[in-house]
């Protein structure tokens, strides 16, 4: 393209080649860097929402700092002659960015050979005009290609935009254009020059990147969606009671109660764990505390049905073991709930005694005199040879005082099993000062309910007040 002056300032003198060559073997460390953390990020293969965004954006940013590459390499090289003897090989760089000048006096056209190549035109053919131009062009796209040749013949502006373009067989590609006026003497408009570079790849990369991330963030806020109601549902089946709770009402034994339910991490899915309390007619108390396998607002409907057998099987006057059992059966004749860990318990308040059963979750801990302990485990599950699955119970006495603290896996963040009751066990110097079943729940919940945790978890506590 001939030699001119722009309309702001006069042509800039080309870098020196050692420099743009200091900069061409940083951007080529740049990318094998990129490429590299590329190859070892994790989920490569994932379909995950989030691992396609990343993914996304890694190619964006190696397809950006290839075209910074081979920009860098022609500023260095200069431009080709017009004639050049071969052409840029397809899909270079060389081939995606070309130059045209269109002189207002003469109203002719000079393109350089990538050009054509970009608008899919034969090269033997004339350039076309100013005025032809549009003709190339999208029918949705030409008054903004209008509006910026105006602006910059009339008005001096520099050309600064994208437009689309459709090649002979239909195929629809994306072109940048960047140009100014060139003036003559006089300062009036003599002809316009422009760069034109093929954007196709770099908008689809684009696009990949908007897209994916449109998913994930979808997906999360959906999650979160499901998660909130997840918790408002999963509060409304357990027990409406919060605070204090004192069963029964009067009389010898009286159990003071309180409960917490600890929810997931707002970025997790919450999950069925569940507590419940409840007096029943033979005066005796059923405290129970468990958790279904699932994630979601699905797993609440089946809590709802577990926790009304079990309520309905205890009114029926099962022992804790033999409730075991049936809810196995229950469980084992339906496709939901799936049962994953409970343990049952019925206090007798005439005799302080507690009679419990287990199915795969952590035993009850008991609290007295300032120490604590894990309750001794009933009899191993036993199988019956015709009535299936029987599960043992075990009794423990207790006393005016003592506190018993039931709770799920989850309690503790971080730790299950025996190295969660330790921890629990811990705190009993702190529990003995306290005077309610409240202020030591709240005290656990101080203790463990601040760490993020995947998912939900449940105390209750029963001190034996008389």
């Amino acid at each position: 393209m001939p030699s001119h002056l722009s309309a702001d300032r006069p042509a800039a003198q080309p870098p020196g080649r050692g420099s743009v060559d200091a900069l061409i073997s940083q951007t080529r460390r740049l990318k094998g860097d990129v490429d590299a953390v590329r190859r070892d990020a994790a989920g490569e293969g994932s379909d995950h929402p989030r691992q396609r965004w990343q993914r996304a954006l890694y190619d964006l940013a190696l397809h950006q700092l290839s075209d910074l590459d081979e920009h860098l390499a022609q500023l260095r090289d200069g431009p080709l002659p017009t004639a050049a003897p071969e052409s840029p090989a397809p899909g270079s760089l060389l081939s995606r960015v070309g130059s045209a000048e269109w002189n207002l006096l003469t109203d002719e056209a000079s393109w350089s050979g990538e050009l054509f190549q970009i608008l899919g035109r034969d090269p033997a053919a004339d350039p076309l005009t100013l005025d032809e131009l549009p003709s190339l062009v999208v029918d949705e796209d030409r008054p903004k290609l209008t509006s910026m040749v105006t602006d910059c013949l009339i008005d001096a502006r520099p050309i600064d935009g994208e437009f689309r373009i459709v090649r002979p067989g239909g195929d629809v590609r994306t072109v940048h254009m960047m140009g100014e006026p060139v003036l003559d003497t006089d300062g009036s408009t003599a002809s316009m020059w422009a760069v034109l570079r093929d954007v196709s790849e770099l908008r689809r990369s684009q696009r990949a990147v908007s897209e994916t991330r449109d998913s994930l963030r979808h997906r999360q806020e959906a999650a979160r969606s499901e998660h909130r109601l997840a918790v408002e549902l999963q509060e409304a089946v357990l027990p409406p009671w919060r605070g204090s709770l004192r069963l029964p009402h009067r009389g010898t034994g009286a159990l003071d109660l309180a409960s917490q339910r600890l929810p997931a991490s707002a970025h997790t899915m919450t999950g069925g764990d569940w507590y419940d309390a409840l007096e029943l007619t033979d005066g005796e108390t059923l405290l129970s505390v468990g958790d279904l396998t699932g994630q979601g607002v699905g797993v609440t409907s089946n809590m709802t049905m577990l926790l009304g057998a079990v309520r309905g099987m205890a009114m029926a006057g099962a022992r804790p073991g033999q409730l075991m059992a049936w809810l196995n059966q229950l469980l084992d004749a339906t496709v939901q709930p799936a049962l994953g860990s409970t343990v049952c318990c019925r206090y007798r308040p005439a005799t302080r005694t507690l009679v419990w059963a287990q199915a795969g979750h952590p035993a009850p801990l008991l609290f007295r005199d300032g120490t604590g302990r894990t309750l001794n485990a009933p009899d191993g599950v036993l199988l019956g040879a015709t009535s299936g699955a029987v599960y043992g119970q075990a009794e423990e006495p207790l006393h005016v005082g003592d506190l018993l603290l039931l709770h799920t896996d989850g309690l503790v963040p971080g730790h299950t099993g025996s190295a969660a009751a330790n921890l629990l066990l811990g705190l009993a110097p702190r529990l003995a000062g306290k005077r309610t079943a409240e202020d030591c729940v709240r005290t656990v919940v101080e203790e463990f309910g601040q760490s993020e945790r995947e998912d939900n978890a449940c105390v209750l506590v029963a001190r034996v007040m008389s």
